[in-house]
């Protein structure tokens, strides 16, 4: 494995395995093998690791909540579609198959994609004319540029999928990327964020501590976590209303689960918000 990020492939074999340990019960993505080189029966994705489902169940349910956003998106009339961070991500090669006339922009660094078409090629899975790669550096702050050069429409509503990345930016960059999707009309963005480690408590820190070390060894560290209410905050004062966050208990509700009894209070965080120009 040669990809550029090491998270950005181990959350793609994640997305993979919940294809088939879990039959996709959650989020179904028919090219979530494909896009690994592997198939169904490979060792690697038919075998458990311990604590390992409640988190690929969490990433099934980001893309599961981002993509039913999309399809609302799709049904206003939006027809831009920006996938911040892209990695191993295959909204949009799926995107054609069902939304006709929309335009995916995916951003990411310049040599996750170089790497990322090498790789798609090298699979023979097409990359469709839909698709835009758009290469840039979040910590440069300068998206807004990046993306009209790539021939993105500024006068029309734009949905922006966000998903994975935020941890890994630091909070100047992360208010940077919320207000350059904010200057679009009737911008709708999903992400998701992490709460401090020291919210967490027994077991469950022991286990996100493990996590930050395992990141971190990779060269790729947890930089910025947050309290729900500051990233509220932080929302509110970059052009974003309409804020609909998901901790465990909204995400059990909004499934149809059974509520979450726990002692914990720390959760994993999923959240859609909208600009405040929107028109219902």
């Amino acid at each position: 494995m040669d990809c550029p990020s090491t998270t950005a492939w181990r959350v793609a074999q994640h997305r993979a395995k919940h294809q088939i340990l879990d039959r996709g019960t959650i989020f179904p993505d028919p090219l979530a093998c494909p896009i690994l080189g592997l198939n169904e029966q490979d060792q690697d994705l038919t075998h458990d690791q311990p604590g390992e489902k409640s988190f690929r169940s969490f990433l099934a349910i980001r893309s599961r909540i981002a993509e039913d956003k999309l399809a609302n998106a799709f049904k206003r009339g939006t027809k831009q579609v920006v996938i911040l961070g892209g990695g191993l991500e295959t909204l949009g090669l799926r995107g054609p198959c069902s939304h006709k006339n929309v335009t995916f922009f995916e951003v990411d660094s310049p040599a996750m994609h170089v790497w990322k078409q090498r790789h798609l090629a090298s699979l023979g899975l097409c990359v469709p004319s839909s698709l835009i790669f758009v290469s840039v550096d979040f910590e440069t702050g300068t998206l807004i540029k990046d993306l009209i050069t790539a021939g993105i429409n500024a006068t029309q509503p734009v949905f922006f999928s966000w998903l994975g990345v935020v941890p890994y930016l630091s909070r100047s960059s992360i208010e940077n990327t919320l207000q350059s999707a904010a200057i679009f009309p009737d911008s709708e963005i999903v992400f998701d964020y992490g709460e401090p480690i020291e919210n967490y408590s027994g077991h469950h820190r022991a286990l996100m501590e493990k996590r930050s070390k395992l990141v971190e060894s990779f060269g790729e560290p947890w930089i910025s976590r947050f309290q729900p209410e500051e990233m509220h905050s932080l929302l509110q004062n970059t052009g974003f209303d309409d804020i609909l966050d998901f901790d465990r208990n909204r995400i059990a509700s909004y499934f149809g689960w059974p509520p979450v009894h726990a002692t914990q209070k720390a959760s994993p965080h999923v959240v859609c918000a909208r600009t405040r120009n929107n028109k219902d």
